[in-house]
């Protein structure tokens, strides 16, 4: 709610010298501002305005560290404050939600000290004429914050960091329980794992991880990727363990045509070419295919590589075509805590549609006797579960082929009734909240009868 009064005028204006981290907190504050206004991907926003910021690298990640920490915590951040703003947030304030939402993410949730994140802010503040009616304000809010956190953070529910609708849909769908234990597995750092062309217990071992169940290496440290034995000799790529799952039920075999359709930035590509399959690639971004050829390239694998829209692309039927569809990326909200801010309950009805499309094109694809694996990295039902039902009704020379628990590592958990893959972000037990869990994913294999 807005302030109904009119602010006081604006205070003499103090020196705005660039106080040592300020930077940082500047970008920090505008990739906030700019996702949340414009609904735009956290880190395409951040590649795009650090690179106009020209910030020296540790600023710049430190900027990345608290959006995307505020991302995450969001909800928690907003109740804190508000519940601190007698009269709720000012009217006409320009710069004042996002730069308190930045320190605020500092105070509560990163080892950054108060008196750095508070001071910085209130400089922020001065800034901008319309915020710097507001220094007073803001400094006793972020004051208070940094007195009560432990408190604070007592008390937060794990589901006010979703929006009210998508916890809404979760404790439909799942269960007030498992809905909290999402939102909970939401709120840790997501582990890094990487999916290995072979040895993965060797490699493993060199890259200090772990081989979880399903044959992905999840790494405990969070050094740079780049410089770590294997990524220049194209010996893994990073790819979520869950997210490894679809292509390996797809079960292509050597000298076996593959298309990969809405197939970058190419983890899926990459396995199956690693499995001796004659793969083509198509997607219509182009500038996402190159990634995919960048990446491929690093791996030293080759792949026929197709810019076209799926929903439309013809080619002669392939042995096994797997459609990984564009989605709400639900799944996704621990490595990408700016989706859950993004999406709206009506996206996902015209992202249905879509997919309807294209599992209808694919079908076209897929010879008689071929394989179709259908996947989503949604946690919402009407995109997964509701949405084969709806294909098996239109496309009765499919068939579900049920997943056995072997195939996914024994991790029967992941399995509903029919056989179909749902991996849920809190599954998958590792040594630490940190190393525990994997995305949200969805996928059924079917076969052309």
């Amino acid at each position: 709610m807005a302030r109904p009064e009119t602010a006081a005028p604006p205070p003499e204006a103090k020196p705005l010298d660039d106080a040592p981290g300020l930077a940082a907190r500047r970008l920090a504050a505008e990739l906030i501002d700019e996702v949340l206004r414009a609904g735009t991907a956290l880190d395409e926003t951040y590649e795009r305005l650090a690179a106009a910021a020209q910030l020296e690298p540790a600023d710049a990640g430190l900027a990345r560290a608290i959006a995307t920490v505020a991302f995450r915590r969001l909800g928690s951040i907003r109740h804190a404050i508000d519940a601190r703003l007698e009269r709720g947030s000012p009217r006409n304030s320009g710069p004042f939600e996002p730069i308190m939402v930045a320190a605020a993410a500092q105070l509560l949730f990163l080892d950054v000290p108060d008196h750095a994140a508070v001071d910085l802010a209130i400089r922020h503040l001065h800034e901008d004429a319309r915020s710097s009616r507001y220094v007073s304000l803001g400094n006793a809010v972020l004051r208070r914050l940094a007195r009560e956190r432990d408190a604070i953070l007592a008390a937060l529910d794990p589901l006010i960091d979703a929006p009210e609708w998508l916890g809404e849909r979760w404790i439909r769908h799942y269960g007030a329980e498992t809905a909290a234990a999402i939102a909970l597995a939401h709120a840790q750092e997501p582990p890094l794992d990487l999916t290995v062309k072979a040895d993965a217990a060797g490699w493993a071992e060199k890259l200090d991880g772990i081989v979880l169940p399903t044959g992905s290496v999840r790494l405990r440290g969070r050094e740079g990727l780049t410089t770590l034995p294997g990524f220049a000799e194209g010996e893994w790529w990073v790819q979520d363990a869950a997210a490894a799952l679809p292509a390996l039920l797809l079960g292509a075999r050597p000298g076996e045509r593959i298309a990969d359709l809405c197939a970058a930035p190419g983890g899926k590509t990459a396995q199956l070419v690693a499995a001796g399959a004659e793969v083509t690639a198509v997607d219509r971004s182009g500038p996402r295919l190159r990634r995919l050829a960048a990446n491929l390239e690093r791996l030293g694998q080759k792949a026929e590589i197709v810019t076209a829209d799926a929903a439309r692309y013809e080619a002669e039927p392939f042995d096994g075509v797997l459609l990984d569809a564009p989605c709400s990326a639900t799944g996704t909200i621990r490595r990408h805590p700016d989706v859950a801010w993004t999406k709206r309950p009506e996206d996902i009805a015209k992202l249905t549609a879509l997919q309807a499309r294209l599992l209808d094109q694919a079908a076209k694809l897929t010879r008689p006797g071929g394989r179709l694996v259908y996947c989503t990295c949604s946690l919402e039902p009407q995109e997964d579960e509701a949405q084969i039902a709806a294909f098996l009704e239109r496309q009765p020379g499919f068939a579900r082929k049920p997943i056995e628990p072997a195939e996914i590592g024994g991790i029967a958990e992941a399995l509903t009734p029919l056989g179909e893959l749902r991996t849920l972000p809190h599954q998958l037990a590792g040594e630490t909240p940190r190393l525990s869990g994997w995305a949200g994913f969805y996928a059924c294999r079917l076969i052309r009868l």
